[in-house]
């Protein structure tokens, strides 16, 4: 039984560590400020990835920031034309143009000037991890009670995802070689893959065929009215490319992908439950309100445990979260990349987005961070983002009512940022709408009509950056929402 001694307080121990400082080289940063101020070119070797900020003296800051000002405006940076600009410093009894002509005269080559700068650039950042790791410890301990964990984790990710975009100086220009080769090496990729495309095949042929597969890297977005079936589509290409996947292990121990892909689903309108449920009725071909209902027989009933034991073993993931940021969504991508990996990411859908800006910033703006974020985020993780989008009602009031770019919702940064754009547009939606009085004329013709029409869908492609636009038709099951190649060749319309 433990004693009252236990429980009162402790006296701290003793700690014989010393007390450790942030690391900096002020040496370095004095080199690298004297190299420049003697030869203006050294600045150019490290003005790509070197800020004024990683500067640790203050001093130092300026200096350097002034001298960059200098020389973009085609000026001499000297320590007679900086001293002018920065006025006042304490130095240790030292004035500032004396500081600035030592500097110049005890500085050493610019050969070293790179290494100079990364040296600071990277003590900049070890100050900055310190920063993060003070601050995760602080928050935890003091964080108010309506503050989650997980708002916390997601905020320390993104100042460490900061820290790495801002971290790079490997930027810049790169030999053309260089960019033959990763071509050639896609290009062979495409070769061994199925279907000989150079992007992930959605399972849907005469789309892949015009746009040879969904291409890493790029955003594209879907886009329809309501009723249309873009969620089913999304489904569709998504499980297809889930179902189809196949991984090999590199001589370096890491897996890749050979064909299709690891998708990661955002469905910030439906649960992950009823998502599950429209994929379950697309593969086992049972409408899902039968399945909801159990008004099944036997035989769906086998259809539906099949499919089940079927897709329990792909890599498909889906975060049903609603409502939140582009930065959270941003987080938890870079988060199942790093552990599970990803092929695909979908996004169901884009106006359910929220931006970090503050409530007063209009939505165009917003959404203009959002299709911003989610662009960076498709060349940052390297896979297609697929993003579905609503379209303004404007479309209702034409009389031919397949979409056009200008009918997407704040179409100004969804039209821009995009790399593809499609649009998904079935007739007999609009045709079962407006049926005539039956026993007329204009009854037998709008019957014509749906004939034609029935099972039938457009897919628009109204924008692609590396190919042509046009219209794909497809198949449409609408019990059981799935979309499928047309069993006809001819299925690809005439190029615009």
């Amino acid at each position: 039984m433990a004693t009252i001694e236990a429980f009162l307080p402790r006296a701290p121990a003793h700690d014989d560590r010393p007390h450790r400082l942030p690391p900096a080289n002020v040496e370095a940063e004095q080199a690298l400020l004297g190299a420049i101020l003697i030869n203006n070119d050294a600045f150019d070797r490290v003005s790509d990835f070197l800020k004024s900020e990683h500067f640790v003296e203050e001093v130092h800051r300026r200096i350097y920031e002034i001298a960059g000002s200098l020389i973009r405006q085609g000026k001499l940076a000297t320590p007679i034309t900086l001293k002018t600009f920065l006025g006042d410093h304490d130095l240790g009894g030292v004035t500032v143009a004396q500081y600035l002509a030592r500097l110049a005269t005890d500085a050493t080559t610019i050969i070293n000037a790179y290494d100079y700068g990364r040296s600071i650039h990277d003590l900049a950042l070890r100050r900055e991890l310190i920063a993060i790791g003070e601050d995760v410890v602080n928050v935890a301990f003091d964080a108010p009670v309506d503050s989650s964990p997980r708002e916390q984790i997601e905020e320390a990710e993104r100042r460490l995802y900061a820290i790495a975009e801002g971290g790079r100086y490997d930027g810049g220009f790169q030999r053309f070689s260089d960019a033959l080769k990763i071509a050639i090496d896609m290009a062979a990729k495409a070769y061994e893959r199925e279907g000989s495309l150079s992007g992930i095949a959605t399972g849907l042929r005469d789309l892949d065929r015009y746009m040879g597969g969904l291409q890493a890297s790029d955003l594209v977005i879907l886009a329809g009215r309501p009723g249309m079936g873009k969620t089913a589509l999304a489904t569709n290409i998504a499980f297809n490319i889930a179902k189809a996947y196949e991984g090999r292990v590199r001589p370096d121990g890491i897996t890749e992908t050979v064909n299709g892909g690891i998708v990661g689903f955002f469905s910030l309108e439906m649960s992950a439950e009823q998502l599950a449920t429209r994929i379950i009725a697309e593969q086992s071909s049972v409408a899902s309100y039968k399945i909801r209902r159990g008004d099944i027989t036997e035989g769906d009933f086998r259809r539906v445990a099949d499919a089940v034991a079927e897709m329990q073993a792909i890599p498909f993931y889906i975060d049903q979260s609603g409502g939140i940021s582009i930065a959270q969504l941003t987080a938890r991508a870079r988060r199942l990349k790093r552990q599970r990996g990803l092929d695909l990411l979908v996004i169901d859908y884009l106006q359910l987005l929220s931006g970090s800006k503050s409530k007063g910033d209009n939505r165009v703006q917003e959404l203009t961070e959002i299709t911003t974020g989610l662009k960076a985020l498709a060349k940052e993780l390297a896979v297609p983002v697929l993003a579905l989008s609503q379209l303004s009602r404007q479309v209702e009031s034409r009389d031919d009512k397949r979409p056009q770019l200008s009918d997407l919702r704040e179409s100004g940064s969804i039209e821009q940022d995009a790399d593809v754009v499609l649009f998904v547009y079935r007739e007999e939606y609009y045709l079962k709408n407006r049926e005539p009085r039956p026993g007329t004329e204009e009854h037998i013709t709008w019957m014509t009509q749906m004939e034609s029409a029935h099972g039938r869908a457009e897919v628009i492609i109204g924008k692609q950056r590396h190919g042509p636009t046009g219209t794909v038709e497809l198949q449409f099951d609408a019990e059981v929402t799935r979309f499928s190649s047309l069993a006809r060749e001819d299925a690809i319309a005439e190029m615009r």
